[in-house]
């Protein structure tokens, strides 16, 4: 088998790993913080990658980067690391670490093409590269849980709500309602997004990623093409630009 690269990403709301060989996921985890330090030894010494790279977006153990830089040549990713695209961003200390990935994923993907990666989690981020292989920018708004945990915690009456129950756009009661709004808001927002990134840049590339990102795919009038592991592939490609 040929050798093998780590890739890890911290997120706010899981912890998951995967292992790539000539260029391909040959292998994902997901773990707790309170297990990521055994979890990483343990791929560590049952994989042996050469080569690693760590997106944390959390406080994490600084043994997993002592670690990961004692057994592999690892890359930990902040505003310094040498990126496959143009940043442009105006304050590229603040961007975060899975727009840098959605980006460079694009970059990859769709090169020399005007390209939008939609990230679809705790918050939904609109990230787009343009044809000149720079990136700018986008857009951040609240995701699912946010939306409806928000409603609940900034109103005396509002109960907190789950996505998982009655869906459809006219809400029976305000269960029912706060869901139709959260769920069939963020749906009709990435619709006439991608509508007016269209109409400012012509036809586009979109990608669809992020831990809800098969939850919206059915529900979307654009027909946008859906990938859960385009962040990893845009980790890997840092790796790769870094080695």
């Amino acid at each position: 088998m040929s050798p093998t690269s780590l890739v890890l990403d911290f997120g706010n709301t899981q912890l998951k790993a995967a292992l790539f060989a000539n260029k391909k996921i040959v292998e994902k985890f997901v773990f707790h913080v309170e297990d990521a330090l055994t979890t990483i030894e343990k791929i560590l010494i049952l994989h042996a990658p050469k080569k690693s790279i760590l997106s944390s977006v959390i406080h994490h153990p600084i043994e997993i980067e002592t670690l990961l830089q004692e057994k592999t040549k690892c890359t930990i990713l902040d505003h310094h690391t040498r990126l496959p695209f143009l940043n442009a961003y105006g304050s590229p200390e603040t961007l975060g670490n899975d727009r840098l990935a959605c980006v460079a994923a694009l970059s990859q993907l769709f090169p020399g093409e005007n390209s939008l990666a939609i990230s679809v989690g705790t918050c939904v981020t609109y990230n787009f590269l343009a044809k000149n292989n720079a990136f700018r920018g986008g857009a951040i708004t609240p995701g699912i849980h946010m939306r409806l945990l928000s409603m609940h915690e900034h109103t005396d009456k509002l109960p907190l709500v789950t996505r998982e129950g009655h869906l459809a756009l006219l809400g029976y009661d305000t269960e029912s309602s706060m869901r139709s709004g959260a769920i069939n808001g963020i749906t009709a927002e990435i619709d006439g997004m991608i509508e007016q990134f269209e109409s400012q840049y012509g036809k586009i590339n979109c990608v669809l990623t992020g831990g809800d990102a098969t939850f919206f795919e059915s529900r979307l009038k654009n027909k946008i093409f859906a990938d859960t592991h385009f962040l990893f592939k845009g980790l890997y490609a840092i790796l790769e630009k870094n080695n």
